[in-house]
């Protein structure tokens, strides 16, 4: 696949411009509703959709079909994430308003990290064929794990990196509007929103971890696979403020994601053995991914989710 040079610049330049346009809409906070985040979801998601179809005619079905899998594979995990960063949020206290704002950079620095990884990934496998083998032995790891732990979540405050945080970083107890960083005193602090942003990063480097293994077992174009991330990505924020609320009724999603991680783990592991079609892989990631939503729904109550954190200070 021969990308030249002016596509890469003219889709950086693209997702910058993205990037600006919608900070400029929530450059005041605000709280973001669900009439607004379901706008903005639609909008990321023909733009996602969209670029499919440019790649469908540039390079034909086969390496669309490869784009829309690696983009149904990051949007997959990225409802999980959002369940992570609602817990982080409940767990410190964010106010609604400041949300946005760790979300946006939040997702800057995810598509940092990720174009890194994928430039680690693909020369890495250039180099190495057996790196495909333990991507696969990796992604059987996490699915396994994810499946196990499917029921149970971490509690942010009593993990290790938020008693790292608070132990090398001089820091506030109470938020200061939008601000992540405060002088006090003669010396810079940084408020509890700059600590939750970190701990959104690191929660940001752990999922790509296991997502882009994932996405090089449907494609190893580097171009398919970091644009499949970004699109998918600069929708997070609208989709966390869509489905955070709903979040207790995806009781299935975990076990579904589990499923989808062990199929692409096993097909990379199979790759010099067995062909998958992109078309069956597509397809069963799309199928598993509905099946799990689906009967989440169905079977889930409908009992009120925990109200949103309004307090402006943040547990110690």
């Amino acid at each position: 696949m021969n990308v030249p040079f002016w596509m890469w610049a003219a889709v950086v330049a693209g997702i910058l411009a993205m990037l600006a346009v919608d900070l400029l809409a929530h450059r005041r906070p605000h709280e973001v509703k669900p009439r607004e985040a379901a706008t903005w979801s639609i909008v990321w998601l023909s733009l996602g959709l969209g670029f499919g179809l440019l790649v469908w005619a540039g390079w034909g079905a086969g390496r669309a079909g490869e784009y829309y899998a690696g983009f149904l594979i990051e949007k997959s995990l990225a409802v999980d994430n959002v369940f992570v960063f609602a817990l982080i949020f409940t767990a410190f206290a964010v106010p609604r308003a400041y949300q946005h704002r760790v979300l946006f950079y939040g997702v800057v620095g995810a598509l940092i990290m990720r174009a890194v990884f994928i430039a680690a990934g693909a020369a890495l496998i250039t180099r190495f064929h057996w790196v495909l083998y333990a991507f696969g032995a990796l992604l059987l790891y996490t699915a396994w794990k994810m499946y196990r732990t499917r029921n149970t979540h971490a509690d942010p405050t009593t993990g290790r990196s938020w008693r790292l945080l608070t132990r090398v970083i001089p820091s506030t107890d109470e938020y200061h509007g939008q601000h992540f960083l405060i002088r006090q005193a003669g010396r810079w602090l940084a408020t509890p929103l700059l600590l939750v942003l970190i701990l959104v990063e690191i929660t940001d480097l752990i999922f790509a971890v296991d997502s882009i293994p994932a996405i090089f077992a449907v494609t190893t174009e580097p171009f398919l696979v970091f644009t499949s991330n970004a699109f998918a990505i600069l929708g997070l924020r609208a989709l966390y403020f869509l489905l955070a609320d709903l979040m207790h009724r995806f009781t299935h999603l975990k076990t579904g994601l589990a499923v989808i991680l062990a199929f692409v783990g096993a097909k990379m592991l199979l790759i010099d053995v067995v062909k998958i079609p992109i078309g069956v892989s597509l397809g069963f990631i799309a199928a598993v991914l509905a099946v799990s939503i689906v009967t989440s729904l169905r079977t889930s109550t409908n009992a009120p989710p925990t109200p949103a954190a309004d307090d402006t200070r943040t547990p110690r």
